[in-house]
């Protein structure tokens, strides 16, 4: 399934499962063949994604709640074409 991340909105895909893992001290997405640890920033943009969202939307928020943080729009987009490549987000 592919989008283009720069326009369409798109959502956690439903195979995933996104938690706090206590054992992990960390975010992890849970799939039925294991998990992935999450960094915190990983798992910033990776709660916003349990609601159908678009990249602008999401990086507004980001910048809304990180004022000082530079370059969050390009490491957002990062993120999430990784994200896509690995089919953790789809289609909203």
């Amino acid at each position: 399934m592919t989008f283009d991340i720069n326009k369409d909105s798109f959502v956690l895909n439903p195979r995933y499962r996104l938690q706090w893992e206590p054992a992990q001290n960390c975010h992890v997405l849970l799939y039925p063949e294991g998990l992935i640890q999450l960094s915190g920033s990983a798992a910033e943009i990776m709660q916003r994604c349990t609601q159908p969202t678009t990249l602008n939307a999401m990086v507004a928020d980001l910048e809304r709640q990180f004022p000082d943080a530079d370059g969050i729009a390009q490491d957002v987009r990062e993120f999430l074409q990784d994200a896509q490549q690995q089919h953790w987000i789809v289609p909203a």
